[in-house]
């Protein structure tokens, strides 16, 4: 293979060379992906819709919900289309935008459920000031770091990989470009690129994950101060983003924290925060928050009556 980059092609070994077990798996994610585009979209037109769910923790669920559909959608098609195709092969350029778009939506959500649970944190710690923090213009902003911080961490991602130089083998083990499959086929070596990669990536996930532990321990140590109706309603909504988190930062804290090699179950632990997690969580949040199951089903009943 050539060792110049805008030359060069990778072949994908996917999940399975077993033509049975493709095909199933192609149902499988097929499936998991109509419910995860479905049900994110379901969620984020609701509350636009309803005039009920204007607060800031909604317009930042709305968020959220766009950005796993966005998330989903820049590794699940190909994923997919690989397995019932059986062509697993991606030109050079192909896969770097992949890794850009998986690590820049990826990044996102990080500061982004960092940004809920501040919300979480004004609205249940200092109530009488949240819609004076929490104003519009403040949630927009919050939203717009997301986005850049999300962006940030891809650049520095991208811009590390980018240059190596891929001599061969052209084979990776996996059902997407990601770092660590990538530096393996690097003819040069990597052992402070991958400490940069892991400085990069494992930071991001484990001082987020830190600091959204340390916000819920605050959050959870002043709930003794509500009345029971309040603990009820901040435990629902909380309880929700927790899941979340623990479903969203797990997986991600396992691979990136760690030395710069692959291993055999990084394959299955991907399929979870890339494919399973974002069709999780709109009946994570859908089933433990009653206000916005009840305004899907207004809107569900609203539209039932004026199209008979």
């Amino acid at each position: 293979m050539e060792t110049r980059n805008n030359g060069t092609y990778f072949i994908l070994l996917g999940l399975t060379q077993n033509p049975k077990e493709q095909k199933v798996l192609f149902v499988l994610f097929f499936f998991f992906y109509i419910l995860t585009v479905v049900g994110n979209l379901l969620i984020a037109v609701t509350i636009a819709v309803s005039k009920t769910l204007d607060s800031p923790m909604y317009f930042f669920l709305a968020s959220l919900s766009f950005m796993d559909v966005t998330y989903s959608s820049c590794i699940t098609p190909r994923l997919i289309s690989d397995l019932f195709f059986g062509e697993k092969v991606v030109s050079f350029k192909s896969c770097m935008t992949q890794l850009f778009t998986e690590h820049f939506f990826g990044g996102s959500e990080i500061v982004l459920l960092l940004v809920m649970a501040y919300d979480r944190y004004v609205a249940i710690c200092k109530p009488l000031h949240y819609l004076v923090i929490m104003r519009q213009r403040v949630c927009v902003v919050l939203l717009v770091l997301s986005w850049v911080g999300g962006f940030l961490h891809s650049i520095i991602q991208l811009s590390t990989v980018y240059g190596l130089p891929f001599c061969g083998p052209n084979v990776i083990d996996h059902f997407i470009c990601d770092m660590f499959p990538l530096l393996k086929l690097v003819c040069t070596d990597t052992y402070l690129i991958g400490l940069s990669v892991v400085a990069n990536g494992g930071l991001m996930c484990t001082l987020g994950f830190l600091l959204l532990l340390v916000s819920y321990g605050v959050i959870l140590h002043s709930l003794k101060n509500l009345s029971q109706e309040g603990r009820r309603k901040a435990l629902q909504t909380c309880g929700s983003h927790i899941t979340v988190v623990v479903c969203f930062f797990v997986p991600c804290i396992f691979i990136n924290v760690r030395p710069a090699k692959t291993f055999p179950i990084d394959k299955s632990v991907s399929v979870f925060y890339t494919v399973i997690t974002p069709m999780l969580n709109p009946f994570i949040y859908s089933l433990r928050n009653s206000e916005l199951t009840n305004a899907m089903k207004k809107i569900w009943r609203r539209n039932t009556f004026i199209s008979y």
